[in-house]
């Protein structure tokens, strides 16, 4: 007579988030990175090509650009406080500070528009040369993350609020959206570095 063996699956530790949605959006974050990687690439060849126009030294504002970079990194940070609320089951603790790392973030895109748009006023649109057609580029696609991470966070906050506690689903989400949003920080720090920083020097 076979004896039937029944698997007993291990129970997972209460912080322990199942990895296989995880590791799938880790799968999209290696696509995102190669995305950003050519407009990296594309910014290196067309960084000089001023076409008659204004330089990055001539444009760029160091001090406004130094804010916008302080707020999306501080964001980072207080949302890594979210997520130890989220762990700890704290409900209140988790949305509060979801509630402060989205005022950042909004903050970081209003900067960013008024930067757009200052340029924009003084006659450095995108149309004006390979350069600043390549920086509106890769600067606007990061702001488009960024605008889409806030509304996954707005999401997310509402569907926690709609549960009496933290889910399995919801603290899957979190994390998603952890690594999201802190991709993005990397991101912005070599824009800040490769692209500013280096126009200005």
């Amino acid at each position: 007579m076979l004896q039937k063996t029944i698997a007993v699956q291990p129970q997972l530790a209460p912080d322990h988030v199942p990895s296989q949605s995880v590791f799938g959006f880790w799968l999209y974050l290696m696509t995102d990175c190669i995305v950003f990687a050519a407009l990296f690439a594309v910014f290196a060849v067309m960084s000089h090509q001023y076409a008659g126009g204004p330089s990055g030294k001539d444009l760029f504002e160091i001090p406004g650009v130094a804010l916008e970079t302080s707020m999306l990194l501080l964001s980072s940070i207080t949302y890594g406080f979210a997520m130890l609320g989220a762990h700890k089951g704290r409900k209140g603790l988790l949305l509060s500070w979801l509630g402060v790392t989205f005022v950042l973030g909004l903050a970081f895109l209003v900067l960013e528009m008024r930067e757009f748009s200052h340029l924009i006023s003084l006659g450095a649109g995108p149309s004006r040369s390979a350069f600043l057609s390549s920086f509106f580029t890769l600067v606007g696609t990061h702001g488009l993350h960024v605008t889409f991470g806030l509304i996954w966070m707005a999401v997310l906050a509402i569907q926690v609020l709609s549960h009496r506690d933290l889910t399995e689903r919801d603290m899957i989400r979190l994390t998603c959206l952890s690594l999201f949003w802190h991709f993005l920080d990397v991101v912005w720090i070599g824009v800040f570095t490769f692209v500013y920083l280096a126009s200005v020097i």
